[in-house]
């Protein structure tokens, strides 16, 4: 504020200066040219009663450096020069003053030189024998008489500036010296410059406003406070640095640190790669996960972004303990493997009996009929174990060895085992694509290739088709099935699902195809799309 004070009262005082200097010299060279001028005329008068009264002689004698006489007679010719010869100077009879002063008895003009720097005045007066007696003279044109005294108003100026710019910051630290020595935190309390008085009281107005809003943001986070202190969840915010804003009493104990970690980096209490990896998605994506185990117990992180004005402004981390939950799924798939296993025992007793029936050891006319019957449910147990077994090996989701497998080849090996089933639908089996290699389980691509178009053999129509298509890490698996309604979409990939029970058991399967080719997709990371319309085929594409 003081340089701006400083720099406004200088360039008043330049403005101030510069305008005086030039009324000044407007002034002073009217006045001068006014003297000139008159003068002029004087010296016309005395002329003109000389010329009148001696004619040519009084002329010739006449010694006039400054100023210039000329004689014109009536026609315009010049009779005599005082600085020229008459003979040889042209017709003077259009001149402005020589006009007028044959119109109206005198007759006065000014002519500016072509480079501004001269001025030259002339006065005209008619003889009483109708000749015209003209004196002229130069003067210094207002530009001139302005460069002549360019030195002196220099020289003028930068006295007057130098002196107008230390009175200035003298001036300026005067009257910003008050303004330095505010009180704003009492506003009213300061007895100053009456002009400041309505932003002083408007100061005060905005401290009693942020004082009540202070008020409302403490209430509020007392509000904050007891709610997330009670909650049984772990609770982190962070800023859109990762640096801990507040965290309740329950992350504390889960993360095993106390108050004093606020403003720090969430990384630096929580080090995991995995919750690393969360927090980036949550700052990139929108939202991040992360499941951990701490304290000997199972949690699962949620995080989402917080953002304002389109701008990251922090994280939200919310940590759940689902260890009953874990524990429930693995009780449940405990309880899966176990019956499993009791089952599989008996069920190969009723295939070795069936076996011995078919021997002949039963009655020849009841054999065929019983013994069909028990192979063919017996098989169908044993699948259905098989199934369920391996779908508990997928929930285990333990490490299996792992291989280079060509999908395109791994089709063809498909397609040989089920051509047989194939041909007893009538329904044809083609491959085709580009052929592209992945690190997987063996075994389970099978199973997926192999459910898949077990699948789309069963729900097809007679003289229907299976295509197998192998290309840019994608599997696709279509046929011209009976296709799958809308609302059975969402749910046949779960264990048991079955869109039209009595087709499903007259095709002999388990219900527990896809939910293997659900887990064995996932185990590999891969996704699954499903198009399908009711009557015209259906179309499965696995995207590796």
């Amino acid at each position: 504020m003081t340089s701006k004070i400083f720099r406004s009262t200088v360039l008043v005082a330049v403005i101030v200066l510069l305008c005086s200097l030039g009324i000044v010299m407007g002034v002073l060279y009217s006045h001068f040219t006014q003297v000139q001028v008159q003068q002029l005329k004087n010296e016309l008068s005395l002329a003109v009663t000389g010329t009148e009264q001696y004619g040519n002689a009084f002329l010739e004698n006449v010694e006039a450096e400054r100023f210039r006489i000329t004689w014109i007679d009536a026609d315009g010719t010049v009779l005599f020069d005082t600085q020229g010869d008459q003979t040889i100077m042209e017709n003077h009879a259009d001149r402005e003053e020589i006009r007028e002063a044959f119109e109206t008895g005198s007759g006065s003009a000014v002519r500016t030189s072509a480079t501004l720097i001269k001025q030259t005045f002339y006065e005209a007066q008619q003889l009483k024998d109708g000749t015209v007696l003209r004196i002229s003279t130069n003067l210094e044109s207002a530009w001139a008489l302005m460069i002549g005294m360019l030195w002196p108003v220099i020289l003028i100026a930068s006295l007057a500036i130098g002196l107008s710019a230390i009175l200035a910051r003298r001036m300026a630290k005067k009257i910003v010296k008050p303004l330095n020595q505010l009180d704003l935190e009492q506003p009213l309390k300061n007895d100053i410059y009456e002009e400041i008085s309505p932003l002083l009281h408007r100061i005060h107005r905005q401290h009693r406003q942020i004082a009540e809003h202070m008020e409302k943001l403490r209430h509020k986070a007392d509000e904050f406070q007891q709610i997330t202190s009670h909650m049984q969840e772990g609770l982190v915010l962070l800023d859109g640095e990762g640096n801990i804003l507040s965290i309740n009493p329950t992350a504390k104990r889960l993360f095993e640190t106390e108050s004093d970690c606020i403003g720090k980096s969430f990384l630096l209490i929580d080090r995991d790669s995995a919750m690393r990896g969360a927090v980036n998605d949550a700052l990139d994506k929108g939202r991040g996960y992360a499941r951990l185990r701490r304290n000997g117990r199972d949690y699962q992180f949620d995080l989402s972004r917080i953002q304002s004005d389109g701008a990251v402004i922090g994280v939200v981390v919310l940590a759940f303990d689902i260890t009953e939950r874990l524990n429930s799924e693995q009780m449940r798939r405990e309880f899966s493997a176990n019956v499993s296993h009791e089952l599989k025992t008996p069920l190969q007793g009723i295939i070795g009996s069936a076996e011995l029936l078919e021997n002949g050891l039963a009655k020849p006319e009841d054999a065929p009929r019983f013994v069909g019957h028990i192979r063919k449910e017996a098989s169908r147990l044993v699948n259905l174990i098989e199934d369920i077994i391996r779908l508990s090996q997928l929930d285990e989701g333990m490490a299996l060895p792992t291989e280079e497998v060509d999908l395109l080849a791994l089709s063809e090996e498909v397609k040989a085992i089920l051509e047989n089933s194939a041909a007893e639908k009538n329904v044809s089996i083609c491959i085709s694509g580009n052929g592209f290699t992945i690190q997987g389980v063996r075994r389970m691509l099978q199973e997926i290739v192999y459910n898949l178009c077990d699948n789309a053999i069963k729900y097809n129509v007679p003289g229907g088709s299976v295509e197998i298509h192998v290309e840019n890490k994608k599997l696709t698996v279509s046929d011209t099935g009976i296709g799958i309604p809308a609302e059975h979409k969402d749910r046949i990939f779960e264990r048991f699902y079955r869109v039209d029970k009595s087709h499903s058991k007259a095709s002999g399967g388990t219900g527990l195809g896809l939910s293997i080719v659900k887990h064995a997709v996932q185990y590999h990371k891969a996704n699954i799309e499903l198009n399908s319309t009711p009557g015209k085929g259906t179309s499965i594409t696995i995207l590796f």
